[in-house]
């Protein structure tokens, strides 16, 4: 049968692109996955979500293993809420919803803001999932560059003037990572936020803020988007992955009321009681701020090490930005193309993420790799280094 006739037209225009997840090739045994966004394995809370789950089991029976789920888990959005709180935004009970992960608060808000052929803007390069997920309801992806302070702020503003002025349409919703961006690690500084507020109330148009990694900063924290906005435009995306773990699939929506209703609407039952249940017991018994801060400073000597090594290993030419906070490097490496290269990587033994695949333009990102320094030893990690640096060059 034909049943390609049976998919809808979104469905038969996403199969135009790469499948989801093509950014990661299958794995030969034994590669350094550089790739691996992942918290390094001594960071993970196993024995201790271990028993908070046995806990919760043992109190309360079956309920966790039901649809309705367990007393423990409605604690979970209060537990999150505190933690905004401390972090200077303070939410109405209203004004959160717990969710799958990250991506499915993304899914959430493209599904309930996006009519097909709405504008969406995005930063070039970002994180790769999120333009999965918005090519699934608009083809109308504009994306405006990061520099080294993230978003470039101003080039946004001149394209916004330049659409007002000749009656084109103005994006209305604009997805960032402001705080250590995947995959180039900038930052915003607080007047490019500034900045960012003020031409979302000209244009009239949402913010949705990525903040998965504005926890893990190695000097002072930005400050989130969302505790700058005043007037209700800035959806902010929080996780517990990179600072709890990442199966668990614990993430959050903050928003006013109405836009929080609107995205109830979408999200019916795709909920995990026992891991929800699980993940309030544990919050319940820590400090989270505390563990948080114990976690900055593994992470930022990964980062020194990463670095140390791209400067022993890297051929001439070969340049990267140095981040303050988060998971990655964004390395450019002039006249290669990395896709291109990455099946020679993986017969030597090491993987990473091309740079096309955080561009929404076909063309772009060529000359750019991601790696992460989170997840692997530091001596994996110098030794997968010095792999791509013979081969860069090699290229060259």
């Amino acid at each position: 049968m034909q049943y390609s006739r049976y998919l809808s037209q979104p469905t038969r225009a996403a199969q135009a692109y790469d499948p989801p997840g093509a950014w990661m090739p299958p794995l030969p045994p034994g590669v350094i996955r550089l790739s691996a966004g992942f918290p390094f394995p001594a960071a993970v809370p196993g024995q201790e979500l271990a028993r908070a789950m046995a806990a919760v089991l043992d109190a309360e029976g079956d309920k966790p293993l039901q649809y309705l789920g367990s007393h423990a888990m409605a604690n979970l959005p209060a537990l999150i809420a505190r933690r905004m709180a401390e972090r200077a935004m303070a939410l109405g009970e209203a004004e959160l919803m717990i969710t799958n992960g990250g991506c499915q608060g993304i899914d959430l808000a493209a599904r309930a803001l996006l009519d097909p052929g709405a504008l969406v803007a995005v930063e070039a390069p970002t994180y790769m999932e999120a333009l999965e997920i918005f090519r699934n309801y608009t083809p109308n992806i504009i994306s405006y560059p990061v520099d080294g302070a993230g978003l470039q702020v101003e080039a946004l503003a001149a394209d916004l003037a330049a659409r007002r002025d000749r009656h084109q349409p103005i994006p209305k919703l604009l997805y960032t990572i402001p705080s250590f961006q995947n995959p180039t690690g900038a930052t915003m500084p607080l007047a490019r936020r500034q900045a960012l507020l003020a031409l979302a109330e000209e244009y009239d148009f949402l913010i949705l803020e990525d903040d998965a990694y504005g926890e893990l900063a190695f000097g002072e924290a930005p400050t989130p988007l969302k505790a700058l906005d005043t007037a209700g435009r800035v959806i902010y995306l929080g996780s517990l992955s990179k600072i709890i773990a990442p199966g668990i699939r614990v993430g959050w929506i903050a928003a006013a009321t109405p836009l929080i209703q609107a995205f109830w609407l979408y999200k019916k039952d795709l909920e995990a009681p026992l891991t929800m249940a699980a993940t309030a017991t544990y919050l319940s018994q820590i400090d989270l701020g505390e563990r948080v801060a114990k976690l900055r400073p593994p992470y930022r000597e990964r980062r020194d090490l990463a670095v140390a090594a791209l400067h022993r290993h890297m051929p001439a030419g070969v340049t990267w930005q140095v981040p303050a906070g988060g998971y990655f490097l964004w390395i450019h490496t002039p006249g290669v193309d990395t896709a291109a290269l990455l099946q020679q990587a993986l017969a030597a033994g090491v993987v990473y993420v091309p740079g096309k695949h955080f561009f929404w333009e076909p063309s772009a990102g060529r000359e750019y790799l991601r790696i992460s320094y989170s997840y692997l030893d530091p001596a994996e990690v110098e030794q997968g280094i010095a792999i791509i640096g013979r081969l860069l060059d090699r290229q060259r």
